[in-house]
């Protein structure tokens, strides 16, 4: 499946289960001062999970671009990204834990067609209740793995705002991408055999977040209005082991950006670990800036407009590294623009300034 395929199918979907379709929300989060760019497919609803307004549903479903900061220095590896597509669900004091868990596991089964075998789960050192729910529903003891609030917490976004406990659906990619370790299992932190690399057996797709508190900017956290879900799955990885390639560089998300760097610096991608890195990089920045700019940001010295300075001086750095000594990410913006207009249609509509 292409990563637009797996986008529709994911939202029809959920469609199906009496979800509204919301499009995605700016980069830029409304009225969230504690914010500087949106991080998740919750951030335009977090007024819904606190009861502050009503939702058009009590049941949402959106693919929303979202952006993070703090892996910018570690973008041209396997697996960071700066901007990333989550696909959500969403139920605002309609349905909880139970039917969190049979949605996701549906969805992956019955309509992407994964193997049920390749999942396992992780759940919070105090949520016994979503462990059990999972082997209610055919995932086994031996598959549910227990983690502590580093691992299974999310939230809140920004200083304060709504969060709970999390249980996250793993991709197991066979003994063969792992570290060899018999304890190997998911958010391993040994290396590949052979390698330098952290362990990529396990793959994090869905993340189902179970928002019961509020966290106040003090600390302190209250019971929210009623129980609700949240979940985030990733478009790039979910990409990744559809398209069962190695890294989300190589699905149909960046290819084409890559190959765009090829034609423009005559130099082959995937031969040489420097110039692919660099590749990575100017790839991944151009099309971050993209978004970022569609959405009226501009270079700046602090605030949002750092983070795209940042991101476009990386992205030139590592340009000059492959030899390209003239301005060269507008003719990635355009592939971007040509790939994703559709989706999100802003890139399109802000060509000039963009450029």
């Amino acid at each position: 499946m292409t990563s637009d395929q797996i986008r529709e199918s994911f939202l029809k979907y959920f469609e199906s289960k009496s979800h509204l379709r919301v499009s995605s929300s700016s980069l830029i989060p409304v009225g969230d001062p504690t914010l500087l760019l949106t991080t998740a497919g919750m951030v335009q609803f977090k007024s819904y999970f606190t009861g502050q307004s009503e939702p058009p549903s009590k049941r949402l479903t959106s693919s929303q671009k979202s952006f993070r900061v703090v892996d910018i220095d570690e973008v041209g590896d396997d697996t960071h990204l700066t901007l990333f597509e989550m696909l959500g669900n969403f139920s605002i004091g309609d349905y909880f834990k139970k039917e969190a868990v049979i949605f996701a596991l549906d969805f992956f089964i019955s309509v992407l067609e994964l193997p049920k075998d390749n999942f396992v789960a992780t759940v919070h050192h105090d949520d016994n209740e979503t462990a059990n729910i999972w082997k209610d529903n055919g995932i086994p003891t031996d598959k549910i793995f227990i983690f502590g609030d580093e691992d299974n917490w999310w939230g809140p976004a920004g200083l304060e705002g709504p969060c709970g406990p999390c249980s996250e659906l793993h991709y197991d990619r066979g003994a063969e991408k792992g570290c060899g370790q018999q304890d190997c299992g998911p958010n391993c932190s040994y290396l590949q055999k052979g390698s330098d690399l952290l362990c990529d057996r396990y793959v994090e797709l869905w993340n189902l977040v179970f928002m019961q508190f509020y966290h106040h900017i003090d600390g302190t956290r209250t019971t929210l209005p009623s129980p609700s879900v949240d979940t985030g799955l990733g478009l790039e990885r979910l990409a990744a082991v559809m398209q069962d390639v190695k890294s989300v560089f190589d699905t149909d998300i960046f290819v084409p950006l890559l190959n765009t760097i090829v034609k423009i610096t005559g130099l082959e991608y995937g031969i040489d670990s420097n110039s692919t890195y660099s590749m990575r990089v100017v790839a991944e920045h151009a099309r971050s800036a993209s978004f970022l700019l569609a959405d009226g940001v501009v270079p700046g010295n602090e605030g949002r407009g750092y983070v795209l300075r940042r991101i476009i001086r990386r992205a030139i750095r590592h340009g000059l590294k492959l030899g390209l000594n003239k301005p060269f990410l507008g003719e990635i913006y355009r592939v971007v623009a040509s790939q994703m207009g559709v989706a999100y249609p802003e890139l399109r509509q802000h060509q000039d300034f963009i450029l």
